[in-house]
């Protein structure tokens, strides 16, 4: 196990001791990020794009620091799009 710093020790040692209560929205909570994996995961359709490579390379870093595939962050960039979920920030 990787070393944890000492907010997820705490967390880790709360849920063990059985501290840890779910919020009064768990069970929506859980159901709709159910819903959001499966259909990240549903793929029944294949696009082609072209962008610059400077954006395609900084979506590989932030894919690469978040864990996984590239094409699996930028799927998901536009499903939050599409679902209202992601806005452009003013300014």
């Amino acid at each position: 196990m990787s070393k944890l710093d000492l907010e997820e020790r705490e967390i880790l040692e709360a849920f063990e001791s059985g501290n840890v209560k779910h919020s009064k929205d768990a069970d929506d909570t859980q159901k709709r990020h159910q819903e959001y994996a499966e259909a990240m995961f549903r793929k029944d359709a294949r696009i082609n794009i072209r962008l610059p490579s400077k954006d395609l390379r900084g979506l590989q870093k932030k894919a690469l620091t978040e864990g996984i595939p590239y094409q699996t962050l930028i799927a998901s960039i536009l499903h939050k799009y599409v679902e209202g979920r992601l806005h452009e920030n003013g300014g």
